[in-house]
């Protein structure tokens, strides 16, 4: 929103932002729709698949011998290095939760949820072997910390320096449309101000 004549009034970028907003709201219905199609349902948390499904599942299960034995050698080789990446990931894990724990207190940013951004619901799927799901475990945990720490970047660039580029930012996070124009001097650290109370709001709306 932008401060017009006392008031607030939408800009273009909000409409696009709404209409985005109603775009990905329609895209999550419509995964819905495909998801009804699977015969699967929630209990206490945990997926559950109607029986039928669930034995069909178990036959479509490759075992593990096979697994390996069709796999490409020069795959099974870079399995270490791609494995070795869970270290970089862990301390930037362990180090930013540390960081959003005690900055964001003092600047009065509500804290990233992380158990929003890791989610592990793959192992109940019967048609993955061990190896598998080990596999995707893995890749959930990965992509869900680059999320969680992504957003934990965000919140602390809109609190810090909330200004757009000048050049285009390939695949740039949800907030910034939302930053204040490149070289838009003159109400730049009033607007850094409302930047920052629109931050704080957020945590007083969960």
């Amino acid at each position: 929103m932008r401060e017009a004549q006392g008031s607030f009034m939408a800009t273009p970028v909000d409409d696009i932002l709404s209409r985005i907003h109603e775009l990905e709201l329609e895209l999550e219905a419509e995964f819905a729709k495909q998801r009804a199609g699977l015969r699967f349902g929630f209990e206490r948390g945990r997926v559950r698949f109607e029986q039928e499904v669930a034995r069909r599942h178990r036959e479509l299960r490759r075992g593990v011998a096979r697994y390996i034995l069709g796999a490409n050698p020069l795959v099974v080789l870079t399995a270490p290095l791609i494995y070795s990446l869970i270290v970089p990931f862990a301390v930037m894990d362990l180090w930013v939760s540390i960081y959003q724990a005690i900055c964001f207190r003092v600047y009065g940013v509500p804290q990233v949820k992380r158990s929003q951004y890791l989610v592990f619901d793959r192992a109940g799927l019967a048609y993955l072997n061990i190896i598998e799901k080990v596999n995707c475990a893995y890749c959930s945990y990965a992509n869900g910390v680059i999320a969680y720490v992504r957003e934990v970047g965000s919140r602390t660039e809109q609190y810090w320096c909330p200004i757009k580029h000048a050049r285009r930012v390939l695949d740039a996070h949800a907030r910034y449309a939302r930053f204040e124009e490149f070289g838009d001097g003159e109400r730049y650290h009033a607007q850094l101000r409302r930047q920052r109370t629109t931050l704080r709001q957020e945590g007083e709306s969960q």
